[in-house]
């Protein structure tokens, strides 16, 4: 492998650790914005307060919704059970 080649893989995955840095340093799964959850809010409410679920469920009129990585147990996350567009049901996993 030359030189030049050596230092553009050093450089891009000096990049890719940088960006992912920044990205997990963006997240809204946190324990102050999970505070912020209450009963009866709006789909639409939880979506400005966290962005966007990572995934979604639906079945039998109830929609479970993820922030972060629910499958991880060292990860971070939020879930939350809609009715009818409403939080019923939310719970949080490595928050403190």
């Amino acid at each position: 492998m030359t030189d030049t080649t050596h230092a553009k893989r050093l450089v891009a995955a000096s990049l890719l650790g940088a960006l992912l840095l920044l990205l997990s340093a963006c997240s809204k799964v946190t324990q102050e914005n999970y505070d912020k959850l209450t009963m009866g809010m709006k789909y639409s409410e939880v979506v400005e307060l966290l962005g966007e679920p990572n995934n979604c469920k639906e079945l039998m009129q109830i929609k479970q919704c993820v922030w972060g990585n629910a499958s991880k147990e060292d990860e971070l996350s939020i879930s939350i059970n809609f009715i009818g567009n409403n939080v019923v049901l939310f719970s949080s996993t490595g928050l403190q």
